[in-house]
């Protein structure tokens, strides 16, 4: 029943634009701050290496610690670049409204790359935030540019003959 009100919802998807649009702008100022203040990601990279999240029993992420070390570190300037701009495009997509399930889906990724690399700030908040607004589906963007942009690709995929919505009869 929740779950019906989420996605179908007119009062839920207005709700859900304030809720989008309010994460969006915090997703997109803090890209925006990166991208204008010479963001180094080599220095996080290091710290989170040097003092993984632990637990009673170790290292609770070593494989992620291994992500780090082999392959983020190694090639961080790539991450200087991705880092800022992901967060500047999550933030502009949510605050449009447009593609909102994408950039909700690659903001939960970042939320939770921070949290395996240690970092909890702000980020159980915005991972709550965004599963809502991630559940909600295109309600989320009802009232953006969604409304616009997915009926528009829906029929230029069907001209081309792909049904994304297959139905099993």
């Amino acid at each position: 029943m929740f779950n019906q009100f989420l996605r179908e919802n007119k009062i839920s998807a207005a709700l859900l634009t304030l809720l989008r649009v309010y994460l969006g702008y915090a997703w997109m100022t803090a890209g925006w701050g990166k991208i204008t203040g010479g963001f180094d990601a080599a220095g996080f990279l290091k710290g989170s290496i040097a003092n993984p999240v632990a637990g009673p029993d170790g290292i609770v992420y070593g494989w992620y610690v291994s992500f780090l070390e082999g392959v983020a570190l190694p090639n961080v300037a790539l991450f200087n670049f991705l880092v800022p701009w992901g967060e500047f495009l999550v933030g502009l997509g949510l605050i449009l409204g447009c593609f909102t399930t994408a950039a909700m889906f690659f903001g939960l990724v970042m939320n939770f790359s921070f949290m395996l690399a240690g970092t909890v700030s702000h980020n159980p908040t915005d991972i709550l935030m965004g599963v809502i607004i991630l559940a909600a589906g295109f309600n989320a963007g009802r009232y953006g540019l969604d409304y616009y942009v997915v009926p528009f690709l829906r029929k230029t995929l069907e001209k081309k003959g792909i049904n994304i919505l297959q139905q099993k009869a």
